[in-house]
């Protein structure tokens, strides 16, 4: 699979399945709104009282489904941060462009952002016979 392709399938959805890992060790998931960077870097907003908010800053492993329509899937797996200075306005940037309402929501009390960098993809495309299937770390992205 080539990381322009991904790149292109992922831009064409704007929700995700994200899961993060609660201090227990239970999975948690919640419906995300994100926009993806030119790096290939996930960007969603969040607030601080949210659990995926907890549960990123105390483990930053993070998975994501993206595309379930039309048979079609991403799924994702890599680590969270959350950017500051230079590196924050950028990413944001990239979420603006995406979600141009986010700026109104820089007044929300304890809103943040959070970058996903994706280690390992599967991506699955069933409208074909046979179903392509393509999983690899997304360094052996071409």
């Amino acid at each position: 699979m080539q990381r322009e392709d991904l790149k292109r399938f992922l831009r064409r959805h704007r929700l995700a399945v994200q899961c993060s890992v609660a201090p227990e060790g239970a999975p948690q998931a919640a419906v995300v709104g994100f926009a993806v960077s030119d790096a290939l870097e996930i960007v969603f907003d969040t607030v601080d009282t949210t659990r995926k908010y907890r549960n990123l800053r105390a483990d930053p492993r993070i998975a994501l489904v993206i595309g379930w329509d039309d048979a079609i899937t991403a799924q994702i797996e890599g680590v969270a941060d959350f950017p500051e200075g230079r590196e924050l306005q950028r990413v944001r940037e990239c979420y603006f462009d995406a979600y141009p309402d986010g700026r109104d929501r820089l007044a929300w009390p304890g809103i943040t952002h959070v970058r996903v960098l994706p280690r390992w993809v599967r991506y699955s495309d069933f409208t074909r016979e046979p179903p392509l299937i393509v999983e690899c770390a997304t360094d052996q992205l071409t």
